[in-house]
């Protein structure tokens, strides 16, 4: 494996091709990348920034 495979911050399922998966910027400090598949977004699963222990979804 020559890339780093992408995870979901919630369940860590490996989202790579997975149609409605995401990746955004922590929306309160902008440092950390959040990754979120569909499932986990759809059932408003927590996430938590490693960097400012921000906790999402709102």
């Amino acid at each position: 494996m020559t890339q780093e495979q992408l995870k979901c911050g919630s369940c860590k399922l490996i989202i790579a091709n997975i149609e409605g998966s995401t990746k955004f910027q922590c929306p309160n400090c902008g440092k950390t990348t959040i990754i979120r598949c569909k499932h986990c977004r759809e059932i408003a699963a927590k996430y938590k920034c490693h960097e400012c222990n921000f906790e999402g979804p709102n």
